[in-house]
């Protein structure tokens, strides 16, 4: 009795089974939708809208780009993670959802668990910039002065649990110092802070703070990154400077739900490596300060393991909590 009760639904999967290819093999016949976490004008929503037209090429199908900011790109990641596993609807991700991760245990889904990696798409450098006159001249200088009188210099951020704020961190813990840590509610007011000199440092995108670093307003250390910026060519990677870790700033990349069709992410992956070899493409998104990165869908995941791992343990290492 039981095999016979088993035989209508192993007759069942195989059926489901055999119709996964031919209903994935005419992708995509409707528009598909990448989904933004941060509003329009941002580096993210720039980087979409920049590849999003080439795509529409590739695809036969309009690709759509929805801003959906909040939460750090939680609310965004929420949606595409809950949305059907068909490769309509995709996310914008970045370095937000891996640290999000380790940030908010209580989010209801699981980046690495609810979003299957499809391509990186792009990194933007950062930057250790400092007031104009602080003493130390260079990443090796700061170390042996932050060294010498723990917690006298500080770095502002644009809030607790950012981006900015955990380079701080990463910091102190691979330099083995002590960087007192101004939080504010935004970047920009962080920014005009060290401007001002009433906070040594910060931790930052290059792309906003370029033209305060030639004009004098600011002093660039080093860049986060695995490469020095052409437009600041004697500014040193942190690696150049003699401290590891520092070699991937703001990451860009592209997820599906969990569960879309294998052949469908390669679809993808391969569109948009078509894309990112374009000379346009890498022209536009370097006016913006950003550096082409593309992948296939197993490298991305090795990058998203990687940067989850290392956001985990500087995030329980300094005991970083968010209300």
């Amino acid at each position: 009795m039981r095999l016979s009760f088993l035989a209508p639904l192993a007759a069942a999967f195989a059926l489901a089974g055999a119709c996964a290819p031919a209903a994935s093999a005419g992708f995509p016949e409707k528009p598909v939708r990448i989904v933004v976490g941060f509003p329009p004008g941002s580096t993210g929503d720039l980087i979409a809208r920049i590849v999003g037209p080439r795509l529409t090429q590739g695809l036969g199908q309009p690709v759509i780009v929805e801003n959906r900011p909040g939460a750090g790109s939680s609310i965004a990641a929420e949606a595409v993670a809950h949305a059907p596993p068909d490769g309509y609807t995709l996310l914008l991700s970045t370095t937000a959802n891996v640290i999000n991760t380790s940030l908010y245990p209580n989010l209801r889904f699981s980046f690495t668990k609810d979003l299957a990696p499809v391509s990186l798409i792009a990194e933007a450098p950062a930057l250790l910039i400092a007031k104009s006159d602080l003493a130390p001249r260079t990443v090796k200088e700061l170390v042996t002065a932050a060294s010498a009188t723990p917690g006298k210099f500080s770095y502002g951020s644009s809030g607790n649990g950012t981006f900015t704020h955990l380079y701080g961190e990463l910091f102190n813990q691979s330099a083995n110092v002590r960087l007192t840590h101004v939080p504010y509610k935004g970047s920009s007011q962080a920014l005009t802070d060290v401007m001002a000199g009433l906070v040594d440092l910060s931790f930052t995108p290059a792309a906003p703070v370029l033209a305060q670093v030639s004009a004098g307003r600011v002093k660039a250390l080093a860049v986060i990154g695995h490469q020095r910026i052409a437009s600041l060519p004697q500014v040193p990677t942190f690696e150049e400077s003699g401290v590891p870790g520092f070699d991937s700033a703001l990451w860009f990349g592209l997820n599906a739900p969990t569960g879309t069709p294998a052949a469908v992410v390669e679809r993808l992956a391969a569109e948009l490596r078509k894309v990112l070899a374009e000379p346009e493409v890498k022209r536009q998104l370097a006016d913006q300060t950003v550096d082409v990165v593309a992948s296939t869908p197993a490298q991305f995941a090795g990058t998203i393991a990687s940067e989850s791992a290392k956001w985990a343990k500087v995030i329980r290492t300094a005991n970083i909590k968010i209300d």
